[in-house]
């Protein structure tokens, strides 16, 4: 299989990283300094995310945003220009296609989707687009993003914009020019601390990216180059669902605990089976569990309870850093999602306790 590279490929081989295959592109997953140091470098300072490998389609048009509105779990119509908003795009039967980030633009809406469902997200949009006054276009390639998270984020930008990045809302965007190359600033992220994502030409990657490291220097902050393993654990630690795991097919938005992310008085597809849902016991809910026994839960490992009866299974597990657990999210039978619970992890042969614990582990700062 031959795997794509983003455009600061090289610059991450120049600078210590470790690379890896991820959803069909070779990434970093830790640098030199290691995923412990990036993690709380993030919390602290500032870290710098090279997350190309997602891809933006643009959807334009008469009849788009009632075309997106119903397709996607947020009720669009409610966004401002240059708002964003996260959502979730479903089968008919609730579960979960995608989820996605959603900016409306003067251009259109910009419809930020995971690397690995990029191709069926498209062939989504573009099946239920046919015969509808709409646009869909995939801008991916020419497209360069990049996620700049931490406290001290903002004041690198403010420093570049007179300001001006500070003066942006949560989950709201402007459009600005750093070290000549035009950009979009979307004050988003997914670290549980502030932070913006920019977007801008591709031919630029690494223009923008070393420009925000050597800015860092200028006025006194470490940016580091933070790989796959921290942005994994930065997201689990305020509750962020990862597609693949926490999300996924055969899961519904009620079983992952994202009812507030369904709109349920505007129509979209899965909206039926989620209202459905509603009404009965759930299947499986997410929970969040902390290790009480030395051991480190992985993904798929069977989730037991003390009878040994399997209640389900790991979804993500690993350790947290700033918290200093061996953690993980787990579905579980409804009955064991009880924060006290006591369930058993199947670590290879052996079982591990571990209790249901409160979500999230870290509460997002810009809250």
């Amino acid at each position: 299989m031959s795997f794509k590279r983003t455009n600061l490929y090289d610059w991450h081989l120049k600078n210590g990283a470790t690379i890896v295959p991820f959803a069909g592109w070779e990434l970093p997953i830790q640098y030199k300094t290691g995923p412990i140091v990036e993690h709380k470098a993030v919390r602290t300072d500032a870290g710098l995310f090279d997350i190309d490998h997602m891809g933006q389609i643009i959807v334009s048009g008469d009849e788009a945003t009632a075309f997106l509105n119903g397709l996607v779990t947020a009720d669009l119509t409610k966004l401002d220009m240059g708002n964003s908003t996260y959502s979730l795009m479903c089968l008919p039967s609730g579960g979960v296609i995608d989820d996605l980030f959603i900016y409306r633009l003067a251009k259109g809406w910009m419809v930020v989707v995971n690397a690995s469902n990029l191709e069926k997200d498209y062939a989504w949009l573009k099946k239920h687009g046919e015969g509808k006054n709409v646009s869909i276009e995939d801008q991916s390639e020419e497209t360069y993003m990049i996620a700049f998270q931490g406290p001290k984020a903002i004041g690198v930008l403010d420093s570049l914009t007179d300001g001006r990045t500070g003066k942006i809302a949560r989950f709201s965007s402007a459009e600005e020019t750093l070290f000549s190359v035009d950009l979009l600033i979307g004050r988003t992220g997914y670290t549980g601390e502030d932070g913006v994502e920019l977007f801008y030409p591709a031919s630029q990657a690494e223009k923008v990216w070393q420009g925000i490291i050597d800015q860092g220097k200028t006025v006194g902050v470490d940016v580091l180059p933070i790989g796959l393993a921290a942005r994994d654990s930065l997201r689990f630690e305020p509750g962020f669902p990862l597609y693949g795991h926490e999300l996924n097919e055969e899961k519904t938005p009620l079983e992952g605990r994202l009812k507030w992310a369904c709109a349920l008085d505007t129509d979209f597809i899965g909206k039926d089976a989620i209202l459905k849902q509603l009404e009965e016991e759930l299947p499986s809910k997410i929970v969040t569990f902390e290790l009480t026994d030395k051991g480190v839960p992985r993904e798929e490992y069977r989730v037991l309870n003390p009878d040994g009866e399997d209640i389900g299974y790991v979804a993500t597990g690993l350790y947290a850093p700033w918290v200093d657990k061996y953690c993980g999210n787990a579905y579980v039978k409804p009955e064991y999602a009880k924060i006290g619970t006591e369930i058993l992890i199947q670590i290879r042969k052996k079982t591990k306790k571990a209790v249901v614990i409160k979500r999230p582990l870290y509460k997002p700062s810009y809250r």
